[in-house]
């Protein structure tokens, strides 16, 4: 026999049996590997104690409850044995406790627990992410020694239980050392004493709770373990039995335990029974179940203790009537076995019928008559079908008759209820015009006094009923809670670690491709095998394999081809050195997206939803600047429109009408720059795309709205935008109004661009004022700044930043207006100011100023430059400057106007005599 935790006590590890098997397993073989397990060696049965079962009650949970189970329409309450199970944390559940497999288990490792006392009084339920199980205990104390030892067991086994695979300690346990603790003792629950006539070993001897009938305890779903665990009782009754049929006959060996002769025979026995293939003789055997019987049969230390015959008889009463259930069932359960074993003969007698016949025409005929057989039963089943359905039509009739006349009932309830209250209101307005408080005592009669009392009684019941209740659910709540934040807490680490792993992959990964493009540049003389060698590297980390990623259940490597918005994170540049870069920078970008998303980006977006309404305050101000995330992005562009442009209903739909019957002049304008409409992003990128017809009918549209614009180069890129979040034509069509006409200045647009040369001037100046060092710088190489930063103006940044950033520039520029800008142009040349104060060739420097935007990798730091670094920057400064530069701008523009004016005009007087002496020249040569 296998021993349990405590050296040499034998313990129970399945319901009636002191053996230690695995309860889920239902194999055919289980009673003799129980038996295996059973035989101790000689040794051991001379020198090991046994525990009594009371001392082994203390350890083990079980004992029998009722199950409510669903038989069709119908529940039906069956008795049950359970059992915990504190290697798997699971309740087992048997028919009988003498039964070796389970019928079912029950996971208590995320399970709940809950007792609502208007179900009855011992019912509770466990609930389960699949299902609910509903129970029903003796008694109120048994229901909450039950709930209070599963509530224990359940922590002791989610805290001790290890939640991490192996080798991923170092990963993971060290951040999670120390974290769990031991739950506090807070007096929720009262510790339950142990009901002792219902729970435990001692419970297997009771007469388990009585069902309507005995078939109706017996287990249809699992007919198979039935029968395993009847044959297994049946052979185990036959061997305990014996030659004289009692199955008690080992009293003899109990009454008279000072015999040491016999038992040192028995002994001798043990030694010399056992044969050579391993098993014991009868002897052995016999010795062996008797022991057993005195040591874990229910009831048999009764008899040894009890001296009292009275006693005895009574404790035989209760094991004949369990017994006498017990042969019930098992009698019902043969019952079906015989039409199980009929159906079973007659399929073999017409087997043997078809082989026995020697010609075809037999067989063929057995062939029909077993096919008219099927299609008898067949026509009967589908009769039988039709009549089934036929009840349940009725049954469906009769069920909402039924609900009818409850209603009906209820309803005459409700109004007898009313009757009374008008009953009781005159007669206690009759109590109060009794002046004579000798007939208002006589009114009340001693049968009211003796109903409030009672109800009173009830009230109180109730009211520790619920007491009750409610101590038990707030000890739940207090379990489930702190097994929840555990849970949430070991996530969150494991989310950290797997953040901070991804980081770190993709900042390796950038410094290895950054490596590979020093060493190609700063290298020209290399061998040809190791040029070759760098050149391939850079091929394989400029390869995308998008079918690759998706496969793959955990990928280190999340730089993704597309994001949100459909911008490819490397644009294709022809040059691979600019597609090695814009890689690069994909990945320092996501490495610190990772790094932010836990300390920055969780607690914006934590405070973005707790916003409902929308409203102009600084903390709005605030968060949109800091970026508004991606699922409210949309919501909240789509307000600043709104609240500054009033879309006008119809207004958008007339004008696309106009467009249909009449051909603007800005058609063809529109048509062409279409497929050079952001080109890096695959919603634009081919001429097929479902955005670009949508594109085309906003800007059309614009065209018709704003005639004096009509159609710009760049209000394409700006539309795209407004698309891509927007996603609603209409949206993106008040989007762009928005932007020409209420935050872009006038002329902005127009046909000279007079206001975005002025915003050229003005940058200039802040450009002196805010980086001396680098305007000096410009100068001294004649760096003309507005031939990069004139189209960063026209389209705000689109094209000239990457997705991430340009949007984030968008939100603000949305709502504060054109001094966004000015600011993040600045804070551009700030960010890579000491890059280019390093360029000394005005060559260089243009073709660094081409695409260094793109390289910027951080966005954070940009937002802080651009708002931080660069106060103050008022906006009545910028209105003055563009006010002054205007004028400037305008004067100038007038004094090439007279210019050009008397150039034409001079022209047209010397262009005659120009033209005769172009003519005798040529005549001269002739």
């Amino acid at each position: 026999m296998k021993k349990g935790p405590e050296s040499g006590a034998y313990t129970l590890a399945a319901p009636g049996n002191l053996v230690e098997s695995d309860p889920d397993t239902n194999s055919s073989n289980g009673t003799s590997a129980r038996e295996k397990d059973m035989l101790p060696s000689p040794g051991e049965l001379e020198n090991v104690p046994v525990k009594t079962s009371t001392e082994t009650s203390r350890k083990k949970l079980c004992g029998y409850l009722n199950k409510l189970g669903i038989k069709g329409p119908i529940k039906t309450w069956k008795s049950r044995w359970f059992f915990y199970d504190e290697n798997k944390c699971r309740l087992l559940y048997y028919r009988t406790a003498q039964d070796i497999n389970p019928l079912g288990s029950i996971d208590l490792s995320s399970a709940s627990f809950d007792c609502k006392m208007e179900n009855g009084e011992g019912v509770f339920e466990i609930r389960t992410p699949s299902r609910a199980f509903t129970l029903k205990a003796i008694s109120k104390q048994a229901m909450m020694y039950w709930l209070q030892q599963l509530q224990m067991r359940r922590w002791e086994f989610c805290n001790t239980q290890s939640r991490f695979p192996v080798g991923s300690s170092q990963l993971v346990n060290e951040p999670l050392a120390g974290r769990t603790n031991v739950v506090d003792n807070e007096d929720f629950l009262p510790l339950v004493k142990t009901p002792t006539e219902a729970v435990g070993l001692k419970a297997a001897s009771l007469p388990a709770p009585q069902t309507s009938t005995t078939l109706q305890n017996i287990s249809l779903k699992h007919p198979w373990t039935e029968i395993q665990n009847t044959v297994y009782n049946i052979c185990g009754s036959k061997q305990l039995w014996g030659s004289n049929g009692n199955v008690f006959s080992f009293d003899e060996l109990q009454e008279h335990p000072e015999n040491v002769d016999e038992e040192q025979e028995a002994k001798g026995a043990v030694k010399e029974g056992t044969l050579e293939d391993g098993r014991m003789g009868p002897r052995l055997n016999w010795i062996r179940k008797a022991r057993w019987m005195n040591s874990g049969f229910p009831g048999s230390e009764e008899l040894s203790r009890e001296k009292n015959s009275v006693d005895k008889v009574s404790v035989l009463q209760q094991q004949i009537l369990t017994l006498t259930e017990e042969v019930k069932s098992q009698k019902e359960l043969v019952k079906l076995l015989h039409k199980a074993l009929e159906a079973a003969q007659q399929e073999k007698r017409v087997s043997s019928m078809y082989l026995t016949a020697t010609e075809d025409k037999d067989r063929l005929e057995l062939v029909r008559h077993k096919v008219r057989q099927i299609a008898d039963l067949t026509s009967r089943l589908e009769a039988l079908e039709q009549e089934k359905k036929e009840l349940e039509q009725i049954l469906t009739l009769r069920d909402s008759h039924i609900q009818e006349l409850k209603e009906h009932v209820q309803l005459l309830m409700e109004k007898n209820h009313a009757k009374q209250e008008v009953i009781m209101t005159l007669t206690e307005q009759m109590a109060r015009e009794l002046s004579d408080p000798l007939q208002e005592a006589n009114t009340i009669t001693v049968e009211t006094l003796y109903k409030q009392q009672e109800e009173i009684e009830h009230l109180k019941d109730d009211i520790d009923a619920y007491k009750t209740q409610n101590q038990f659910l707030n000890s739940e709540i207090h379990q489930v809670t702190r097994l929840w934040t555990s849970v949430a807490e070991n996530e969150k680490a494991l989310l950290m670690k797997c953040a901070c792993l991804q980081a770190r992959n993709c900042q390796m990964e950038s410094k290895y491709l950054t490596v590979l493009r020093k060493l190609q540049e700063a290298v020209p003389g290399l061998p040809n095998s190791h040029a070759e060698l760098v050149k391939n590297l850079i091929q394989e980390a400029l390869q995308w394999d998008v079918k690759e990623e998706a496969e793959e259940g955990f990928n280190l490597n999340p730089v993704s081809e597309y994001d949100e918005y459909g911008f490819m994170t490397v644009p294709d540049y022809e040059i691979e050195d600019w597609k090695l870069l814009a890689k690069i920078q994909a990945l320092e970008m996501k490495s610190n997206k990772l790094r932010s998303q836990e300390i920055v980006e969780k607690p914006l977006r934590d405070r973005w939803n707790s916003i409902g309404e929308l409203n102009p305050c600084a903390e709005l101000k605030s968060l949109i600047r800091s970026g508004i995330p991606v699922e409210h992005r949309q919501r909240v562009w789509w307000w600043m429109v709104s609240r500054h442009c009033s879309p006008v209903p119809g207004h958008y739909q007339r004008l696309l009408e106009q467009s249909r019957s009449t051909e603007h002049p800005a058609c063809r304008q529109i048509e062409l720059d279409l497929p050079r409409t952001l080109t890096n992003n695959k919603h634009f990128s081919s001429p097929t795309s479902q955005l670009i017809p949508r594109l085309r009918r906003v800007l059309l549209a614009f065209s018709w709205h704003n005639p004096p614009i009509g159609y710009c180069q760049g209000l394409n890129r700006l539309a795209a935008v407004a698309l891509l979040v927007l996603e609603d034509e209409e949206s993106a069509f008040w989007c762009l109004v928005y932007i020409v006409e209420n935050l872009m200045p006038a002329d902005y647009y127009s046909e000279t661009l007079i206001t975005s040369q002025v915003d050229q001037r003005v940058f200039k100046d802040f450009l002196s004022e805010k980086l001396p060092r680098l305007m000096a710088h410009f100068e001294q190489y004649r760096i003309d700044v507005s031939l990069i930063t004139f189209n960063w103006f026209l389209v705000a940044f689109v094209d000239s930043l990457v997705s991430d950033i340009l949007l984030r520039v968008w939100d603000a520029f949305l709502y504060e207006g054109t001094k966004v800008i000015f600011r993040y142009a600045l804070a551009i040349f700030k960010y890579n100011e000491e890059e280019i104060l390093r360029i000394h060739d005005s060559v260089e420097i243009y073709q660094y100023l081409r695409f260094f935007t793109r390289m910027i990798t951080d966005g954070r730091k940009l937002m802080n430059i651009a708002f931080n670094d660069l106060n103050p920057f008022p906006m009545k400064l910028l209105r003055n400057r563009r006010s002054m530069h205007r004028e400037e701008l305008e004067a100038e523009l007038c004094e090439l106007e007279q210019i050009k004016a008397a150039y034409v005009k001079e022209r047209a007087e010397q262009g005659p005599q120009d033209l005769e002496e172009v003519v005798s020249e040529e005549e001269e040569e002739s």
